[in-house]
């Protein structure tokens, strides 16, 4: 046995074959030894590194590509089994935020105002009569008990009585009344009126001075884009009146697009929707989402798409559901991460046919939101209009616009003379 494995080197014969079977060990050493250290990664007993110099003479041409290799497997299984997270995150979280961050430079640069809100179009003069005349016959109600005082009346204290009653009836509220007459007695004393038209006319100067500082228009351009936030109670007539001042707003330039925020009402966004077919608006919604979500990702889509002004229609609610007061300002934080100092306009629309609760929902409202600005709807049914004067002296957030009707040119910019000559006409 022993000479038979001396004399087989003489054959030459067999000489190949004996050369390559120490080369085939030698490359299944390796190989095992690659599967070896291929495990022990898989399993974490060693680094990646391990096992480095034994593959270095498998391939010397190309020392990078068997490198990587073993750099993929283990990071493939490592996520597989959740113990690293992904080998390139980094890559596709930088591409979402770079239109936005390509933005603030141009919104710094219009930070200032550049127009504002007017009647929506150039109004001719038989138009702009027969919105006033619509005016007057909303506030009919009120209107009759104020002027029938002055028809040959004394300035006696039983007018100034009969003046106090028609005032609170029109839901003018006690203040705004005790400051009217008030003002009203030492008016007629330091001026020596005698007449009853004269009354009237210092009566409606004071309620001029009163509901001025509630006239101030609604100014656009100070940011790309401007953020509107509008809110209000179920009723108040929030999304259609979104739907109008869209339409405004388009006459003005202004490229609008509307976040259906409100998720909770039935049929809402179909509303809002049917709003958006007829101004030709895009409108931003989900199925069933969480509202700040909705707000959030109509802020980013109007920066991405240089839209000037977002419009985020919220659920109706109660000022005393406190929970849902709170998801309000929680709609208001989020739009606030989407945009520095968004919302720029936080609107309040109240139902002019509500009285003084209207001014219960302003205080409401205004201490959750801090309101910029107020839409008095409904103006041409029973309302009374004497709560702007409540609102005026109580708390005097601006109101941007007022509605007597259902039409789009039924909402004008507020202003206080007209209102105060309809109520005294």
């Amino acid at each position: 046995m022993f000479s038979f494995f001396k004399k087989k080197p003489k054959d030459e014969s067999a000489q190949p074959h004996q050369a390559a079977a120490p080369e085939k060990a030698q490359q299944a050493s390796a190989e095992t030894a690659q599967k070896a250290s291929w495990f022990d990664r898989i399993r974490g007993d060693a680094p990646p590194e391990g096992r480095k110099p034994e593959a270095e003479p498998v391939s010397t041409a190309e020392p990078a590509a068997p490198a990587a290799e073993p750099e993929e497997k283990p990071s493939w299984f490592s996520r597989l089994r959740g113990d690293a997270p992904p080998a390139e995150p980094p890559a596709v979280e930088a591409a979402a935020p770079v239109a936005p961050q390509a933005l603030p430079a141009a919104e710094d640069a219009e930070d200032e105002a550049e127009g504002e809100i007017v009647p929506a179009a150039p109004v001719a003069p038989e138009q702009r009569a027969s919105w006033i005349s619509r005016l007057k016959a909303g506030l009919s109600k009120t209107s009759s008990n104020l002027t029938t005082l002055f028809v040959g009346a004394r300035i006696d204290d039983d007018l100034y009585d009969e003046l106090e009653s028609a005032l609170l009836v029109s839901d003018a509220g006690v203040e705004a009344t005790h400051y009217l007459l008030e003002a009203l007695k030492k008016k007629v004393k330091d001026e020596k009126l005698t007449e009853a038209s004269q009354v009237k006319t210092a009566l409606r100067a004071l309620l001029i001075d009163l509901l001025k500082p509630l006239q101030k228009p609604m100014v656009l351009g100070r940011h790309q884009p401007l953020v509107m936030m509008i809110a209000g109670v179920n009723g108040a007539g929030k999304t259609t009146t979104i739907g109008k001042l869209a339409k405004h707003l388009q006459a003005h330039q202004q490229s609008v697009l509307l976040a259906a925020g409100d998720t909770f009402r039935a049929a809402a966004r179909e509303q809002l929707a049917i709003w958006g077919e007829r101004n030709n608006v895009t409108v931003i919604s989900q199925q069933s989402g969480d509202p700040a979500a909705v707000a959030f990702d109509a802020v980013q889509s109007a920066r991405a798409r240089r839209t000037d002004v977002v419009m985020i229609d919220t659920a109706g609610r109660l000022p005393t559901q406190l929970h849902l007061m709170e998801e309000l300002k929680k709609v208001r934080r989020v739009v606030g991460k989407g945009m520095e100092s968004a919302p720029h306009e936080r609107l309040l629309v109240i139902d002019g046919n509500t009285g003084q609760n209207a001014l219960a929902q302003v205080k409401a409202f205004d201490d959750a939101l801090q309101l910029t600005g107020l839409i008095v709807t409904k103006l041409d049914g029973t309302a009374k209009g004497g709560v702007l004067a409540a609102i005026a002296k109580t708390r005097p957030v601006p109101v941007y616009f007022i509605g007597v009707g259902e039409k789009i040119e039924d909402l004008q910019p507020f202003d206080a003379e007209e209102f105060v000559d309809a109520l005294l006409s």
